[in-house]
């Protein structure tokens, strides 16, 4: 092959690279915008996150942000704030609706095992263990199936 040859294959593989990596941060920024596309309330999903973050905050104490931070560890760093965030809005969405004075463990464990994608649950069992969480109340909330399968197929 020539250095024209080589050139060329270069640029058509830089090409695919970037049209790869521009359709995965589309994928990413359009349900970013989904999210933000208003419901038949008028509010979207990141507006009652905010509201509900927002009429809870007298709730959270030091304890419960730190908390909050320590279940947020597994998250890689670059999605923790956002995690952090609808973590927080579902836990100040229970606390709302319950009439809650205070943050307790429990709401705070029931907001982040609903708050977590089903598929992340094997990662927050974890965590909860580490931290020596009974999961007995909480396992009508948990996706247990696919950890039972793994264990039964070895």
């Amino acid at each position: 092959m020539s250095g024209w040859d080589w050139f060329m294959s270069f640029i058509i593989l830089w090409t695919f690279i970037l049209l790869g990596l521009m359709l995965i941060g589309g994928y990413f920024m359009f349900r970013k915008f989904l999210k933000r596309l208003p419901k038949a309330d008028g509010k979207s999903i990141l507006d009652w996150q905010e509201h509900y973050i927002n009429q809870a905050l007298p709730l959270w104490g030091e304890d419960q942000r730190t908390l909050l931070n320590e279940l947020v560890e597994p998250v890689p760093e670059l999605f923790r704030d956002v995690a952090k965030e609808k973590i927080a809005g579902k836990i100040s969405e229970i606390a709302i609706k319950e009439n809650a004075t205070t943050l307790t463990l429990d709401i705070m464990i029931r907001g982040y095992i609903i708050a977590t994608p089903k598929r992340d649950h094997k990662f927050l069992i974890k965590k909860l263990t580490e931290k020596e969480i009974d999961l007995a109340p909480y396992e009508h909330l948990l996706d247990r199936n696919a950890e039972s399968r793994k264990m039964n197929a070895q």
